[in-house]
């Protein structure tokens, strides 16, 4: 399948997709709004700690077939209370589902925990995400800020000797071409239990450090010595690691497919963050189409070449997706001690 990554690099690169942040550095935490009006969307959570609003609607068997933005945020689940500052600045556009009286934004919104990091008492509020909604509206068609930023903040990857030894994720996006000429985008906010490795040598970028010295903890583990340095307060916080995505297509997809393309999409966290799926994550993976839906007619008609285009997909899904979780953390910046690539590397 073809390569070819498209204009900035980015899920901006999707028409009609549209990324503003808000940072709140000092706190170590803030929220990323993804503006799709409209979009057909999905959603697959994979991990065992989720924390989400409004992923009911995107169901294949529920009737929503409207998405007009979605919300990654810090905070833990009070960071949700963000999405009603989503709705707030859309409803204010008359952007929404019509019910006749108003139009109702339709807004699914996904948590990672940062209260680790920075302070816990400050987090994404209405306010954070009626910032991130409006920073994303005038900001036009990328390119899209990456690293610590937004709902990347107070991102975190590589608990596994605990806190002290973790280093920072962050936000990261990428793009490229699909076979038939449309374009696919991936956004994501890396905050991972586990290491982040480069898929094609298997090399750590970014982990648990060695607490015994330089390298990392999983390498060291290999040896009876170092895995005794493992103690309690290393053992993982139940909900406190997640990586959010976002997969963004132009490609006209109906919801069903989109479920599909989700699904394919998590095999880019397992390409590059390892381990992840597990009972403590709280993985999960947006996938939208803003295909005009006029443009369905023009869709494959024969069922051959309708799963072709969606395997297709959802193999460039996976692989655009673990290229924006190594571009996340090789931009992240060092923050409230916890260090980044860049760090290390200086």
């Amino acid at each position: 399948m073809a390569d070819e990554r498209a204009r900035n690099d980015d899920i901006c690169d999707v028409a009609g997709i549209l990324v503003g942040h808000e940072t709140l550095t000092e706190a170590g935490t803030g929220c990323t709004v993804i503006v799709c009006d409209p979009a057909v969307g999905a959603v697959d959570v994979r991990g065992g700690a989720p924390g989400t609003r409004e992923t009911d609607l995107l169901d294949p068997r529920n009737m929503m077939q409207e998405v007009h933005a979605v919300l990654l945020t810090g905070g833990s689940a009070f960071g949700l209370d963000a999405a009603s500052g989503v709705m707030r600045v859309l409803e204010e556009r008359g952007v929404g589902f019509d019910v006749g009286v108003a139009r109702v934004p339709i807004v699914p919104a996904a948590v990672l925990f940062d209260l680790g990091i920075g302070r816990a008492d400050v987090r994404p509020d209405a306010t954070a995400g009626m910032r991130a909604t409006l920073a994303a509206l005038n900001a036009g068609a990328g390119p899209v800020a990456q690293g610590s930023v937004g709902a990347g903040t107070g991102a975190v990857v590589g608990r596994l000797a605990g806190p002290a030894f973790a280093m920072k994720g962050g936000i990261g996006s990428a793009s490229v071409q699909l076979p038939g000429g449309h374009t696919l985008g991936a956004l994501v906010a890396v905050n991972a239990l586990g290491d982040v490795c480069d898929p094609q040598t298997g090399k750590i970028i970014a982990g648990a450090r060695n607490p015994t010295g330089a390298g990392w903890f999983a390498e060291a583990q290999a040896s009876v010595t170092s895995a005794q340095t493992t103690t309690a307060e290393a053992t993982p916080f139940p909900g406190a690691q997640t990586t959010l995505a976002v997969i963004a297509t132009d490609a006209p997809f109906g919801k069903a497919e989109l479920a599909r393309l989700a699904m394919m999409a998590h095999d880019g966290l397992a390409l590059a963050i390892r381990p992840t799926h597990t009972p403590l994550d709280g993985d999960v993976v947006f996938a939208l189409s803003t295909a005009p839906r006029a443009s369905s007619a023009s869709a494959p008609t024969d069922m051959q070449s309708a799963t072709l285009a969606l395997t297709q997909a959802g193999i460039a899904a996976a692989q655009t997706l673990a290229r924006a979780i190594i571009k996340a953390v090789r931009a992240a910046s060092g923050l409230h001690g916890v260090p980044a690539v860049r760090d290390l590397a200086g």
